[in-house]
């Protein structure tokens, strides 16, 4: 190890003995091998310390564990630690945490490519009590497009990202130079933080998860019952005390005093915080500070303003009134809702009736996909090929709630069934989407519905499913072909689909052989793409990335793994890893087993980034294969419940006559094919060769220019399909590896490359 360390890794412990060797180890696993470890035995009753000491006699790495006299809290050992730190940064990492793979190199190369900044903002991830994963949203605000670095005047919305010591790597010159150290109580990251973000003169960012969190299920310092929780207004008192002898800092009041009331608004509604007969003087004191550092032009977001109002106001009782009011939820409560909903469902018709009366706006135009989910397959790129290629264009996407910090800043958010959803239907010239809209929508003269569908059928649809009622559902297939009717533009990617859709749709809509726009990117991407992706998702250097994702079952009501995804990778050894992405009809990760290895992302924005980042796919009868062949890199099919399949839902062609390469009848087939090295053989290439003449006809990386040039510029010629022979994807990863790497097998049967049982 060098006399100074690229990165000090200071690690605080205290009753964390279940998960101390895991963090540890996570750290010392790194690729990344520049660094020191810091343990701070913080006086732990348990066995933190034998841990510590155990790992450092191993790993010369490993500084010799400091041990506190007294428990002192996280902050004074996270202090402890820097004082004997010598890395050019510092890392903080909680004892029950760990540090993705490879995300030291990631952290490395980025302060490296941003000039060395003061402060790093990185991704997190959540996890279980457990260890199981937890879906989060992304953080758009570590992708904001612009220079970096930069400082927190450019990006303030860095301070609504979460306060915490281990989302940041910090210039150790820096932090000594500021004297920066953390305050006594807990709480004590919320000071920290906005101390270091506002004297930084230059913060990045890394779009990239580095630290994974556990949620404890009991013991966590913040989730105690206890009246240390009153230590966060002392917290306070310190943060707006820094503010107050830096007069350029006096910008930032408004901000911070937001965030304070948010902060102390999370406090009080966790009602396992504070003990019950400290919540009255928790909500007095609230008042208190509130009138101590009010600041008139503090922003506030109109849903919490009310809340926030009740915390100013400090009465126990009117808090506690509206929350069992709130709490009530039936009777009269329900019957008022009842009315309101009524009421309020007249009001937005007249006002639809109403908006239909204005004139069109030629310069608006209206996106939706999958009933109200975020910004995501052909609706989302043809959003930003409307928006960035005709001047004027302003664009709105219908989303729930839930998915907002999914969308573009550029394009506004509108609820399904709001009044802007309303108005922007009624008035829109461009409506987009990937499924009906709402059926009460009624088309206007002038105005253009593009139904861009969501993937190539092999699965019968639309009118072909009247004999299904498994797949169908209850569905309306008079209103259906209602709808239908209203589609101007139906996008097709392969003469396939448009014969499916021209069927099972009879409507009379023009069909577009553009290809389809989701699937642009996957043409266009570079080498320099597919390993960035790589990074982020933290697949390990020179592993084998297998994307497995199954379609859902009409004939199940909920999902179940068909593959044992462990005992696949047990199988085929360390240079493989699973990418394992749920249905979006389920609400769930497909698995709860998540680890370095075998990674859910299910939560991940773009399954088309998922599939750069693969080196093949796993599916089953998903339409994924149509576009994934795009990327011409082998597919492997599992039928393991073709008959079930196909009695509930029906197919338009035999998937194991003409597939888009190996086929396995069961997970031992499965692993045969990849521990052969079958999967990426030559019969395989033939299969995926003649599966692409038929099905990638029209993709070719300008779908989406197409749409535009024909729809809302009116040109009659678009540029021309570009052959097949002469598309270039991006290569995978081990595209340019001489052989594939194969696991040993024991007990597996050994085919040649055309066994009849793969293909």
């Amino acid at each position: 190890m060098s006399s100074l360390p690229r990165f000090s890794v200071i690690v605080p412990a205290y009753k964390v003995q279940a998960y101390l060797y895991e963090c540890l180890e996570s750290v010392l696993s790194q690729s990344f091998t520049d660094l020191e470890l810091i343990v701070v035995d913080d006086a732990s009753p348990d066995g933190c310390g034998a841990i510590a000491d155990e790992v450092a006699d191993r790993d010369p790495r490993v500084r010799r564990p400091v041990r506190l006299c007294e428990n002192a809290g996280p902050g004074a050992a996270r202090n402890k630690g820097m004082e004997l730190a010598r890395g050019d940064y510092l890392l903080f990492l909680d004892g029950d945490d760990t540090l993705a793979p490879d995300a030291l190199q990631s952290i490395a190369d980025r302060v490296k490519e941003t000039g060395e900044p003061d402060v790093l903002v990185h991704d997190f991830a959540g996890t279980t009590w457990a260890g199981l994963p937890v879906r989060a949203a992304h953080d758009r605000r570590l992708t904001e497009a612009g220079s970096a670095p930069f400082r927190l005047d450019h990006r303030p919305g860095l301070l609504d990202v979460r306060p915490a010591a281990w989302n940041k790597a910090y210039r150790r010159e820096f932090v000594e130079d500021h004297g920066f150290r953390f305050p006594p109580g807990i709480h004590e990251d919320t000071v920290w933080t906005y101390q270091v973000l506002m004297a930084a003169e230059s913060v990045a960012t890394l779009d990239r998860v580095c630290v994974h969190v556990r949620r404890r299920r009991h013991g966590g310092f913040l989730d105690r019952t206890t009246r240390a929780h009153f230590d966060v207004f002392e917290q306070y008192d310190r943060l707006f005390a820094y503010v107050a002898e830096r007069p350029e800092l006096a910008k930032w009041r408004p901000l911070l005093f937001r965030r304070m009331v948010d902060h102390l608004t999370a406090v009080f509604s966790r009602r396992d915080r504070l003990p019950r007969a400290a919540r009255a003087e928790f909500l007095r004191t609230v008042r208190a500070y509130c009138a101590r550092y009010r600041t008139p032009d503090a922003p506030l977001r109109a849903r919490a303003r009310l809340r926030h109002l009740l915390l100013r106001l400090g009465s126990p009782r009117l808090y506690g009134a509206l929350w069992a009011t709130a709490r009530a939820g039936r009777g009269a409560a329900g019957l008022a809702r009842g009315l309101g909903r009524l009421v309020r469902g007249g009001g937005l018709r007249l006002h639809y009736r109403v908006q239909r009366l204005l004139p069109l706006r030629a310069d608006r135009a209206v996106f939706a996909a999958y009933d109200g989910r975020g910004y995501v397959c052909n609706p989302a790129a043809l959003e930003n090929a409307f928006r960035t290629s005709v001047p004027g264009m302003r664009t709105s996407w219908v989303a729930r709630p839930e998915h907002h910090h999914t969308l573009p800043v550029a394009t506004r958010r509108v609820r399904p069934g709001s009044m802007a959803y309303w108005t922007a239907l009624a008035r829109s010239t461009y409506l987009v989407s990937n499924v009906d809209f709402d059926r009460r929508l009624i088309k206007r003269d002038g105005q253009v519905l593009v139904q861009t569908r969501h993937g190539t059928p092999l699965k019968r649809m639309g009118l072909d499913l009247q004999d299904r009622p498994a797949a169908a559902r209850g569905t309306d297939f008079e209103a259906a072909l209602r709808g239908s009717d209203q589609w101007d533009y139906v996008l097709s990617g392969n003469r396939h689909s448009t014969l499916v859709w021209e069927r099972v749709h009879p409507s009379p809509y023009t069909t577009l052989e553009y290809g389809a726009p989701r699937n642009d990117v996957l043409l266009r991407a570079t080498s320099t793409d597919v390993t960035r992706i790589r990074e982020h998702l933290g697949i390990p250097e020179g592993s084998v990335a297998l994307l497995y994702a199954p379609t859902h079952r009409d004939y199940r009501h909920s999902q179940r793994a068909h593959l044992d995804l462990e005992r696949v990778l047990r199988k085929l050894g360390p240079r493989f890893v699973v990418l394992a992405r749920a249905h979006h009809a389920y609400d769930a990760p497909l698995t709860d087993l998540a680890h370095g290895r075998l990674l859910d992302v299910t939560g991940y924005p773009s399954v088309e980034g998922l599939c750069l980042a693969s080196d093949a796919l796993v599916t089953d009868y998903s339409s994924l294969m149509f576009d994934y062949a795009n990327l011409d890199r082998p597919i492997v099919i599992h039928t393991e419940d073709w008959e079930a399949y196909e009695a509930a839902r029906g197919m338009y062609f035999d998937l194991r006559s003409s597939p888009p390469g190996a086929v396995a009848r069961s997970e031992d087939e499965l692993i045969d094919i990849f521990a052969t090295g079958h999967w990426r053989g030559s019969r395989s290439a033939q299969l995926r060769a003649a599966f692409r003449e038929r099905f990638c006809q029209f993709d070719d990386g300008r779908s989406a220019e197409r749409v535009v040039r024909r729809v809302v510029l009116g040109e009659t010629e678009v540029p021309p399909i570009v052959p097949l022979d002469q598309r270039r994807p991006a290569p995978s990863a081990t595209a340019g590896w001489e052989t594939s790497p194969l696991a040993s097998v024991p007990g597996q049967s050994r085919p040649g490359a055309d066994d009849p049982l793969h293909t």
